[in-house]
């Protein structure tokens, strides 16, 4: 499964949404995430704790998470095409720059061929976009 970063912050803290990613995340053997999702998942982690939402002791155990999901993951890289295929993407769908990426990642990872590929998101538009590109969705 290719999973977008709104999908991996909640696997690593407990919140609503928590128990939910965290059993997909378990029962993915094979993971897959785009080659700046980590950083944007530290960002997610950071501005909760500025925002006092999480502690300190949270935010670490948060972010240690995070470091061993990353050293157990395959990592889409930024390349050329990658790049090429997010500025096609941004004309097609209501999309952040950093949105195109993911879902050019995720396009890249699947060899163009989305249709049956599963596509792990929670931010709405981006979840819209991938499916019209063919993704299957979760969590449904």
């Amino acid at each position: 499964m290719f999973w977008d970063s709104s999908a991996v912050v909640p696997s690593l803290l407990r919140e609503a949404r928590s128990p939910v990613m965290a059993d997909l995340l378990r029962s993915d053997t094979t993971p897959v995430l785009w080659w700046a999702s980590p950083v944007e998942c530290q960002s997610a982690l950071h501005r909760r704790r500025r925002d006092k939402s999480l502690t300190e002791l949270e935010l670490a155990t948060a972010l240690g998470r995070l470091q061993r999901l990353t050293d157990n993951v395959d990592v889409i890289a930024p390349t050329v095409k990658v790049r090429d295929r997010a500025g096609r993407l941004l004309a097609a769908h209501s999309l952040s720059g950093a949105d195109a990426l993911q879902l050019a990642a995720a396009l890249a990872w699947c060899e163009e061929e989305p249709r049956g590929s599963r596509f792990v998101c929670l931010d709405t538009r981006l979840r819209e976009a991938a499916q019209r590109e063919g993704f299957a969705i979760l969590p449904v």
